[in-house]
């Protein structure tokens, strides 16, 4: 991967449930995915696995490829790779950004992440970058959940402490 995704983007649902990536992830996206004959246009893979979880994780295709490798490290057979299998694997879809930037939300997705058709009429995406993926989500459960976060994030920190505390310092050079 070139560079990770990074930061928050809102970005409207059609009535026909596209959406446009933002322009930033779509750079990351298009330098992941050298474009062939048979499959001329980006891709991007879109997990909606997890009961636990309101949103979809979204990989490039060659960020994608990485997570099957690592499920298929797992020995097989065993409860952990089963479960690997199903919720990153098999609970997930393969979609091609058009010529304008923007993707068609398949139904599964659209459920994942609470996406009603009378949604469709009003409703925005919340993009929200994780270094090797992205998150996406319906925007009011996003702001929800940043909020939720946001009051447990001090709850963690000792004494007051700075975020950056919670890093170590892993680079030989700094």
């Amino acid at each position: 991967m070139a560079e990770p995704f990074r930061g928050e983007f809102y970005q409207k649902v059609d009535t026909k449930a596209r959406v446009s990536i933002p322009a930033a992830f779509r750079r990351i996206l298009d330098s992941d995915d050298t474009p062939t004959p048979d499959f001329p246009r980006t891709r991007m893979v879109m997990i909606y696995g997890g009961k636990a979880r309101h949103f979809v994780e979204c990989y490039t295709k060659a960020g994608a490829d990485r997570l099957a490798r690592q499920v298929q490290q797992l020995p097989p057979g065993t409860k952990e790779r089963l479960k690997a299998e199903r919720n990153l694997i098999t609970l997930s879809v393969t979609v091609d950004i058009d010529d304008d930037g923007r993707i068609v939300l398949p139904p599964k997705v659209r459920e994942k992440m609470g996406l009603t058709t009378e949604d469709l009429l009003a409703s925005e995406a919340a993009f929200a970058g994780t270094l090797d993926r992205f998150q996406l989500w319906k925007r009011p459960t996003y702001e929800a959940e940043v909020v939720a976060a946001d009051d447990d994030d001090d709850d963690d920190l000792p004494g007051g402490a700075d975020i950056l505390s919670l890093l170590k310092n892993t680079d030989p050079g700094a």
